[in-house]
């Protein structure tokens, strides 16, 4: 039973605001303010309750080790040493953002029947680079079943950002599928993260039919405009793919080929006109989850900041008012992630599987929620000042908090990697 399976990374305890990702508008556009990592890792359980309560499989990735002292090992210094950047960079808890820890092509894909998984590299922003070996560590324990393939990262220079560049199209989840990989080449002044290559590795890797594997260029004005990644310009579900008018480079040419591979498939573009690129990028309208609800028909799972905005909000209301697709918007509260740059679908991975497949322990159901919640509360710092990130007695609390989780849930191979 092949069902879509959404894995959200639960917010560390870490989780502050040190601006250290440009061309992500909102992580620099808010450098210096106090976090809420207890209210943000609640926030992200309330929307993983939010996807149970649709009939949504829903799983978790788990918060990684901060600060990483394996990685200022490696850097020839400790904590307490390095200097102020180098502690803002390992005590990061962007790991959250589940959409970046691997790129995923169902078994229904690849010429051997498996569903592959391959950790991206993210070396492109120094504080996501050293995340790679910790999330490799949880894929290959929550797949190690045969009926997945675990993959190490594409090497560097060649920077790979995971599930956020990549989407899938299909008749239905559990039926071979049209696999989209977007690049980038220019971004203005910010750096385009995802390379042609990084993409064209991880397609051969997971055995795909050239013949249904589509590669696009995003557009330099999206990427300039604060679309770091794709997923904030298009996402897509089964049939349908929601996307800007100027999500990429050469739109036309990709919706043709789309059409050729997947004759079935809507193409629902917004245009420019109606929603600019910048009420887009601040409201996340596309960082949205696209949905397949069990009793049919699609709902996008959407941040509040989309309500908030009217040019987005009054479009949405004329969406699922048509007889298109999408006919339900869900809204979250994900304020504490949005402030550092990711919505709804920064914080999942999809995974098409088989549940029975997957280790229990990283699949979750509201009992288990409310276990983690416990820990959260009891455990997750209220407040982070980004002054803070030096001190020994917060570096105490991260880690016994992060101790906390994994004993609650009994995946003490984690503890030690």
């Amino acid at each position: 039973m092949l069902t879509e399976i959404n894995f959200d990374g639960l917010i560390g305890p870490s989780h502050n605001y040190a601006g250290l990702s440009p061309g992500n508008l909102a992580a620099t556009g808010n450098a210096g303010r106090v976090s809420q990592p207890r209210a943000a890792a609640l926030e992200g359980i309330a929307k993983m309750r939010a996807n149970i309560a649709l009939g949504l499989t829903q799983g978790i990735l788990l918060p990684h080790a901060r600060p990483d002292h394996l990685w200022l090992e490696r850097l020839a210094t400790t904590y307490a040493e390095a200097p102020a950047h180098l502690q803002a960079q390992a005590m990061s808890a962007s790991a959250m953002w589940a959409a970046n820890a691997a790129t995923v092509s169902p078994a229904p894909d690849s010429a051997d029947g498996r569903c592959h998984l391959s950790v991206a590299n993210l070396v492109t922003m120094p504080h996501r680079s050293h995340e790679w070996p910790e999330t490799l560590a949880q894929l290959r324990l929550a797949f190690a079943d045969p009926v997945f393939a675990v993959h190490g990262p594409v090497p560097a220079p060649f920077g790979d950002e995971g599930a956020a560049n990549h989407m899938r199209l299909c008749a239905a989840h559990d039926q071979p599928g049209v696999e989209i990989f977007v690049y980038g080449v220019s971004g203005g002044p910010y750096p385009a993260r995802q390379h042609r290559e990084a993409s064209a590795a991880v397609a051969r890797r997971h055995r795909l039919d050239p013949a249904y594997t589509l590669y696009a260029a995003q557009s330099e004005v999206a990427i300039a405009a604060g679309a770091f990644h794709n997923d904030v310009v298009a996402v897509a579900n089964e049939r349908v793919l929601f996307a800007h008018e100027q999500a990429f480079a050469n739109p036309q040419s990709l919706y043709a080929d789309l059409r050729a591979a997947l004759p079935k498939v809507e193409i629902i573009e917004v245009p420019a006109a109606h929603v600019s690129l910048a009420d887009a990028v601040s409201s996340y309208l596309f960082n949205a989850q696209l949905v397949t609800l069990p009793g049919g028909g699609m709902a996008l799972i959407l941040p509040q900041e989309a309500r908030d905005n009217h040019a987005v909000w009054r479009w949405l209301q004329a969406l699922v008012a048509g007889n298109g697709p999408i006919r339900h918007l869900e809204v979250v509260d994900v304020r504490q992630s949005m402030a550092n740059g990711g919505g709804p679908a920064c914080l999942r991975l999809r995974v098409v599987a088989d549940p029975i497949r997957v280790d229990p322990r990283f699949l979750v159901d509201g009992a288990k929620l409310d276990r983690i919640a416990g820990v959260v509360e009891q455990h997750w710092p209220e407040t982070i000042d980004p002054g803070m990130i030096g001190d020994p007695a917060l570096v105490g609390t991260v880690e016994r908090a992060r101790l906390a989780l994994l004993e609650e849930l009994d995946i003490v191979e984690l503890i030690y990697r």
